[in-house]
């Protein structure tokens, strides 16, 4: 598959820095990018020293050098440079090229707009599980992009995990949920290792019972598609422990908590490439 998607391409990643870094590394270690077909921009040149010798890719700190050519270009940067980033680079772009953006709250109209011509532009939001091959990606498509250019950026994202089309209203939601998401997990996951803790269980041994089961219980949904309710009554027997567990859980408004969460994150997510 990496073959036919970006390893023969030139490809530019402008941006490497921590979710720009994660897909630039994940990409190459599952061969869909070739390092020899590959740029990369940091803003400092150390980084960009450094990024050279670790991935053998070419880097550096010229945005403009980096999409001459290039086949498609990954914008990697913050929201609040895109628009500066594209009218640095739109005089080397073509209707040929295939600008992916992964900058989140970011429209493809405003991009389209900085660009000034009709060049076809992807929007992705990916979450930081993808290092790992598990991350979590939705994507939709501009005015100009065809089924096929959206084809081709899934394809580089399914490489690092699952990915889902949706329609361009959703995506402050997904950034919101499944972007910020594992920060929540995080949360959840340390609190019930200190749990374990606090009951007498060795840190270690907690933390890892905590994330087999927060990893345990999300393959199941995923490999079932049996309803989140469905399968917590299967394992909540009459009075037993779980039962007393899951009162404490209500009666502390975790749902709640973790709904306001998602909804604050998705209102934030609104307002972030224009602050």
């Amino acid at each position: 598959m990496g073959q036919s998607v970006g390893a023969k391409k030139k490809v530019a990643i402008l941006g490497a820095g921590k979710m720009g870094s994660i897909l630039l590394q994940s990409l190459l270690r599952d061969g869909l990018l070739s390092p020899a077909q590959t740029w990369a921009t940091v803003t400092h040149p150390e980084r960009a020293r450094l990024l050279k010798d670790k991935l053998k890719v070419h880097a550096g700190t010229d945005n403009q050098e980096a999409v001459q050519g290039a086949d498609i270009i990954f914008l990697c940067v913050k929201p609040q440079v895109v628009a500066d980033v594209v009218r640095e680079i739109r005089a080397h772009l073509n209707e040929k090229q295939l600008v992916i953006s992964i900058a989140a709250s970011v429209p493809t109209d405003m991009i389209e707009r900085a660009l000034e011509k009709e060049v076809p532009v992807v929007r992705a939001m990916p979450n930081t599980p993808c290092v790992l091959g598990a991350g979590m990606t939705a994507l939709c498509k501009g005015k100009f992009a065809t089924r096929q250019h959206l084809e081709m950026a899934t394809k580089f994202f399914d490489a690092v995990g699952r990915t889902v089309t949706v329609d361009e209203k959703h995506m402050d939601a997904v950034t919101g949920l499944s972007a910020s998401g594992p920060a929540y997990i995080y949360i959840i996951l340390e609190s019930l290792a200190e749990a374990g803790v606090k009951v007498g269980l060795p840190r270690d041994v907690a933390t890892l019972l905590a994330a087999q089961t927060t990893m345990g219980a999300a393959r199941v949904v995923l490999e079932t598609g049996d309803h989140p309710a469905l399968l917590k009554d299967a394992v909540t027997t009459p009075a037993g422990c779980t039962i007393d567990g899951i009162m404490e859980l209500e009666e502390g408004k975790l749902r709640v908590t973790l709904i306001k969460a998602v909804v604050k994150a998705v209102q934030r997510a609104k307002e972030l490439a224009f602050s």
